[in-house]
């Protein structure tokens, strides 16, 4: 199996609570603006926003983003007040600065282009 470490272009699967913190270490560490979809197996909008977010991570490599499953990863949805799925929270400089509730494609799409904008 590949490594997801450094992974550019992808949505990465988060499955344990020590892959979450070292994606997050490594994200803040770079100054790169970090998206997570927290979703869930069972959600038809979260089925319908994934090949949207794929599509945006593939357009935006200077962006980290990360999936986190609501029901393998509970106690991680539960500290960023996760309630409803899917939900998108934006990280930069490992503080929450952003999230879109449902799936708004425009929106996400914006909030990226936003928040992701490369500074010199």
């Amino acid at each position: 199996m590949a490594s997801e470490e450094g992974v550019v272009g992808q949505v990465i699967g988060i499955h344990t609570v020590e892959q979450w913190g070292e994606q997050l270490r490594k994200g803040a560490e770079a100054l790169k603006l970090i998206v997570v979809d927290f979703t869930a197996s069972w959600c038809g909008p979260c089925r319908f926003i994934a090949p949207v977010l794929a599509d945006i991570a593939k357009k935006t490599p200077h962006v980290l983003f990360l999936k986190v499953d609501v029901d393998e990863l509970s106690a991680i949805a539960e500290e960023h007040k996760v309630n409803a799925m899917p939900t998108f929270v934006f990280f930069k400089d490992g503080k929450e600065i952003d999230r879109i509730v449902g799936a708004q494609k425009d929106e996400l799409q914006a909030k990226v282009t936003q928040h992701g904008a490369i500074t010199a």
